[in-house]
């Protein structure tokens, strides 16, 4: 009763939420191109700014991160096609196709020899991009199919998922909460090559998750740790969250967006089931001022626990993409994501910085925390462009 009397005091105000009018700013586009001139040659990518003036630290491509940027040149270029381009919405400053074009080049080595495990399902974001504009792009199909099968080839059978982590003994197969979202790829090369083996490693991948990640209230571990030759599970524990018992709710968004598409891939009533289950934890448990705090269980004391804009704008797209595949509980899906984004962008929101948002939190237990995030940005614009393929919002 106490749980249900919470949500609705969350709930209640989400049908007043307003689209933030930050969203369709030019300074986004301006931004955005202003990172893209400044990228490094060779070619870096952007992970995460400073704590102190907001400015872009670069990482060589062989970084899990390295496809968001390129990721969100795409994302502009789509916003051009539903928004127009005008001087007063900046969106006509660049090619935005040509420069995520451009800065996709950099990853196409990573095909052949990369050191990112499961992450090769983000690396190959803005590959799948270029497919929904052409289909017929050479590099951007090899692209797809080959980091397809670098997961692909990280599946055990017995353990029932694709490894994340490479460890130093082998018997020690770790797995984490973000993995779900990785599965994409292997959906987007099953569509174009009908090899139905990679439809079926994300199926067997999602359902060992929602047994063993997955706790009864619905919140979760964030790492998983298997025996690799008998698919027992050893340890279950955190890597970035506050304990091995507390929820991480950068891997909660993660999760609930992953079975979201989950759902929305296969159809499967038990990953709409496990999303849902998932989002409410999420929404029950967030705090009264609507903030997304970096660990829904750290202590309040003695210093505020921090925010992490990259898990609030992730879970946004989460909950939108839900709201479509939910239909029966579509505006409360809505009605959360737009609450969510709208207090995040009013605590987050810097003209001032290099990055769009600030308050993300790469790895609090490392001290990297009150930055900007590459990620978090990319799903800011994102949701945007969401809400108005969706009807929720205007250009302007």
């Amino acid at each position: 009763m106490l749980a249900l009397v919470h949500l609705l005091a969350v709930l209640a105000p989400l049908a007043h939420a307003a689209v933030p009018s930050q969203l369709f700013s030019n300074i986004i586009p301006r931004k955005v191109l202003a990172t893209y001139n400044a990228l490094p040659s060779p070619i870096q990518y952007p992970q995460y700014t400073d704590s102190s003036a907001g400015k872009w630290l670069y990482f060589n491509p062989d970084t899990w991160t390295s496809g968001f940027f390129p990721t969100t040149l795409y994302a502009l270029n789509t916003r051009k096609a539903l928004c127009g381009a005008t001087p007063a919405n900046a969106l006509n400053a660049a090619n935005w196709l040509a420069l995520g074009r451009a800065a996709s080049n950099g990853l196409i080595p990573l095909e052949t020899h990369n050191n990112q495990g499961h992450d090769v399902g983000f690396l190959s974001m803005p590959f799948v991009e270029e497919l929904a504009i052409n289909p017929a792009n050479q590099t951007a199909l090899t692209a797809v199919k080959q980091f397809a099968a670098d997961l692909a080839a990280r599946f055990n059978p017995v353990v029932g998922c694709t490894r994340s982590w490479d460890t130093s003994d082998p018997t020690d197969f770790t797995v984490i909460i973000d993995n779900m979202m990785n599965l994409e790829v292997l959906w987007v090369a099953y569509g174009l090559t009908g090899n139905a083996t990679l439809r079926e490693i994300a199926l067997r991948h999602s359902d060992t998750t929602m047994k063993n990640h997955i706790r009864d209230d619905g919140s979760t571990w964030h790492v998983v740790e298997y025996n690799s030759t008998t698919g027992a599970v050893i340890r279950k524990r955190t890597a970035q969250g506050f304990s091995d018992s507390s929820t991480w709710s950068r891997g909660q968004a993660w999760g609930i967006y992953g079975f979201a598409n989950m759902y929305k891939r296969s159809r499967d009533p038990k990953y709409l089931t496990t999303a849902r289950r998932m989002a409410n934890y999420f929404l029950d448990n967030m705090p009264s001022d609507g903030i997304v705090p970096w660990d829904f269980n750290a202590p309040l004391t003695p210093a505020p626990r921090p925010a992490d804009s990259s898990a609030a704008t992730i879970v946004t797209n989460g909950l939108l993409l839900l709201s479509l595949v939910d239909p029966a509980n579509a505006q409360k899906w809505k009605n959360a994501a737009l609450s969510i984004l709208d207090k995040i962008t009013q605590l987050s929101w810097r003209p001032e910085w290099q990055s769009l948002l600030s308050n993300g939190t790469v790895n609090k237990p490392a001290n990297n925390f009150l930055t900007g995030i590459v990620y978090g940005d990319y799903y800011f614009i994102k949701a945007g462009n969401d809400l108005i393929k969706m009807g929720l919002a205007t250009c302007s």
